[in-house]
């Protein structure tokens, strides 16, 4: 593990369920070594990708110990700590410690428009446990904005060492820079990866990677590097790619993310109610970018 484990490629990881809609506990943990030995830095369990808010306590709880249980030396585990209520998230926060987890990612309070004081309360009290934190700022789903000065409050309190940049407004970032310096800034949409690279992004909360994690981790790597020869190949796969990518951003990224997972041999399957499978017109549009992406060698 790197000094600052909330860096480099982190997969939002998909859960696998049973028939039945149980958690697949030996299928999620595969998944974990699957994704290490694929060359990933580390995975961000109980996010949204991760379907946190259809599970039970002592789900949610063990998806985060089979996370750490299964991950190699030197592989993140960023436990994914959103909760409605600030009592319930200092409880979420201490059960990834407890099981060894090596950083939080933490949405805001979300049950209402929170103020920014009662945003800063939320972090505090998570921050209290110890791990590091990175913000997870989704204004488009939770309807509260971690608005760059917001980002630099909390940084400067020392609540939070980076954030998850959800908005898809790329102008954010220098914003972000420019009030918070030393704020880490880790690209949170699959279709902005060329651009938040070009900000100085230093970690990826990502989704596809889930179904395509060599060539997406390549990406990564050819975005942040900081070698101006390296962004035409770059570019180049954001091209062949950037259909598959953008799904992400939509509100069936799920069904869409798991589906390709499907196609490529790895176990996706069904997300639990109330989201249903994908409209036929949808499927068949992720099929066809799947297909296009392992036809060009992708994987």
């Amino acid at each position: 593990m790197t000094a600052t484990p909330w860096h480099g490629v982190l997969v939002a990881t998909a859960l696998p369920f049973n028939e039945d809609f149980s958690v697949d506990f030996d299928a999620y943990a595969e998944h974990v070594r699957f994704l290490a030995s694929a060359g990933c830095d580390g995975v961000a369990p109980n996010g949204s990708l991760g379907e946190y808010q259809t599970l039970s306590d002592e789900e949610r709880a063990r998806v985060i110990t089979t996370a750490v249980e299964a991950a190699p030396e030197g592989f993140t585990v960023m436990a994914g700590a959103g909760a409605y209520g600030g009592l319930q998230t200092q409880r979420w926060a201490e059960q990834a410690a407890e099981a060894g987890a090596h950083a939080l990612m933490l949405l805001p309070p979300n049950s209402y428009r929170a103020t920014d004081d009662e945003v800063v309360d939320h972090y505090r009290r998570a921050a209290a446990v110890g791990l590091p934190i990175v913000a997870y700022n989704n204004p488009i789903d939770t309807k509260v904005d971690l608005t760059p000065q917001l980002i630099a409050r909390l940084h400067g309190e020392g609540l939070i060492v980076g954030v998850k940049e959800f908005s898809g407004d790329v102008r954010r970032a220098y914003e972000i820079k420019e009030l918070a310096p030393e704020v880490d800034l880790l690209i949170g949409t699959d279709d902005t990866v060329v651009e938040m690279g070009l900000a100085g992004a230093v970690g990826w909360v990502a989704g596809y990677p889930n179904a395509l994690p060599e060539s997406t981790i390549e990406l990564y790597r050819l975005s942040t590097s900081g070698n101006v020869a390296d962004l035409e190949r770059a570019r180049e796969i954001y091209r062949d790619l950037h259909s598959l990518l953008r799904w992400d951003s939509t509100t069936e990224f799920i069904q869409a993310i798991k589906l390709s997972m499907d196609i490529v041999g790895l176990r996706g399957g069904a997300c639990r109610p109330p989201r249903s499978p994908l409209s036929p017109e949808a499927r068949d549009a992720v099929v066809r970018a799947t297909e296009a992406a392992l036809a060009k060698g992708y994987k």
